[in-house]
């Protein structure tokens, strides 16, 4: 695992999952399943982690996830509705109460105007108790600094943190 990857967020994730007894599946494009190392680096992490998938291709991200074609051609990988129907596909697919997804330019090419090298969309996705009504999504937009290491590195603890925010305000 990465040195730069903070060894407390995982430790932070994992104690907040197991407490309220609740699971986590995560689907990664840009960090290539460092979300899934990091997580999986804590001793114990089969008690809340399901599973990671590594949808890097857009094809991958239908068939695994169901990321609509729409979504896709409209947006590209690298958008707001491929994060969430990203981070909504994996809690789904997995049955899994949290979904993490990642979509990013890690660089050190790719980027455009509107979303140059360092940009990254962080999903994610709640499953609420049946008729609840509680699920919820959402999608953070960032853009880091850095060569492509140091993005892939800290999209991912962005993405920990984007998710004990959300457990927090559950």
């Amino acid at each position: 695992m990465n040195d730069d990857i903070d060894r407390e967020l995982p430790m932070a994730v994992a104690d907040a999952l197991r407490d309220r007894e609740e699971t986590l599946a995560v689907a990664e494009s840009c960090t290539g399943g460092l979300i899934g190392a990091a997580i999986t680096a804590v001793p114990g992490a089969s008690d809340y982690f399901d599973s990671g998938l590594t949808t890097y291709a857009y094809d991958a991200k239908r068939r695994h996830l169901g990321v609509s074609r729409e979504a896709l051609d409209e947006h590209g990988a690298v958008s707001e509705p491929v994060a969430y129907e990203m981070a909504r596909g994996v809690r789904d697919v997995a049955d899994v109460t949290w979904g993490i997804a990642t979509t990013g330019v890690a660089g050190p090419t790719g980027g455009t105007e509107e979303d140059p090298v360092g940009t990254v969309y962080i999903g994610v996705a709640y499953a609420g108790p049946w008729g609840s009504e509680s699920s919820f999504s959402v999608v953070n937009r960032y853009v880091f600094d850095g060569d492509r290491a140091t993005v892939r590195s800290k999209t991912v603890d962005q993405a920990l943190e984007d998710l004990l925010e959300a457990i927090d305000a559950q």
